[in-house]
């Protein structure tokens, strides 16, 4: 059997092992797996790379740009690590299956691209000194993760950027500790928000010089949502005064679960406790067959935060295996700026 058609016919057989942005799935059951702990001490270089015991990971980049010709620009550069077994060999009997998912958003159009492979024989994977992440051609490498290159196409899109971080990492949570339902399940969850960007955005109708700013998460778990969860709202917003917010909605029958990270311009954190941070939808477009909130009222009355966050394209549909909205958003309100949107369970 062809190698990609096997791994579509593995991925859609095996319920949840690549369903890496969150949705049902991954609230069943972790046996086997490691599972997040409080407490846990991170230790660098190492964590910038795979935890094979544990069920599911990522190394997920997102950025705002600004195009030489005016136009506000966004992309999306994902590689997921999902597990069907606690461990990795060599070789086709690895139980690791990876997953990339590559993105371009322009005003007016939405271009998405993904890829898949089995670990163990090279087509895809992680170090952690020098740090690589890779599928096929796409990778984003270097020394380490506060400097990289970044690259990835599709039919009809492709770039290659260069990625400085002008700050710290971060810690979501409790030191990194990221709680994600009332009953305790949780992931381990860091991210580097202060990365300035150039290169080029390959498009149809010609390059693209590009400036900006970008966004990498880094996340993984075990079991990260209650069994009743089936899927989040997640909002990386940077405001024009230098601060940042990560926050997010986790909708559950037993109703939401929210947290949020208040990230000030020096890299101080604060972390935003269940039920704290406000989201409302105020309008929903018909994307792909679903009511989608495309414009929302973010309210934290703590850092008197009222803001509107509107996608820069409704029609930012990843329609890859495991189907979510993910885009570019404009700020404005009580703090203006930009950031990156993404909805999944729709």
């Amino acid at each position: 059997m062809n190698v990609r058609i096997w791994l579509i016919v593995l991925l859609l057989a095996v319920p949840g092992i690549a369903r890496a942005q969150g949705y049902a799935g991954l609230g069943g059951s972790a046996e086997g797996f490691t599972v997040p702990q409080p407490g846990y001490a991170f230790q660098f270089p190492q964590d910038h790379g795979p935890h094979p015991d544990y069920r599911i990971e990522w190394w997920y980049l997102t950025a705002n740009l600004k195009g030489e010709d005016g136009r506000d620009y966004g992309i999306q550069w994902t590689l997921f690590r999902s597990a069907l077994k606690p461990h990795e060999v060599e070789g086709w009997q690895s139980p690791q299956i990876w997953m990339g998912h590559a993105a371009v958003t322009t005003p007016d159009k939405h271009y998405f691209a993904e890829r898949l492979s089995r670990g163990g024989i090279g087509q895809a994977g992680v170090t952690a000194a020098p740090f690589e992440a890779w599928i096929d051609e796409w990778h984003m490498r270097g020394s380490d993760p506060n400097v990289v290159s970044l690259s990835a196409n599709g039919a009809d899109f492709g770039y290659d950027l260069k990625l400085e971080a002008k700050g710290p990492f971060v810690f979501h949570g409790r030191n990194g500790f990221s709680v994600k339902s009332g009953d305790g399940q949780a992931s381990y969850y860091y991210s580097q928000p202060f990365y300035a960007v150039q290169g080029v955005l390959r498009l149809s109708d010609g390059d693209v010089a590009v400036t900006g700013q970008g966004w990498l998460d880094r996340e993984w778990s075990s079991q990260p949502l209650a069994a009743d969860q089936s899927g989040w709202d997640w909002f990386s917003l940077s405001f024009d005064n230098g601060d940042k917010m990560m926050a997010f909605r986790l909708r559950g029958d037993r109703g939401d679960f929210t947290a949020a990270t208040w990230i000030d311009a020096d890299g101080t954190t604060t972390a935003i406790p269940d039920g704290s941070v406000a989201f409302e939808p105020l309008t929903t477009a018909l994307v792909a067959g679903r009511d989608i909130p495309v414009r929302w009222r973010v309210t934290l009355p703590d850092r008197d935060l009222d803001v509107e966050v509107s996608a820069l394209t409704p029609d930012a549909w990843m329609a890859t295996r495991f189907e979510y909205w993910e885009g570019p958003v404009q700020i404005s309100g009580s703090h203006s700026g930009r950031g990156y949107l993404e909805m999944t369970g729709y």
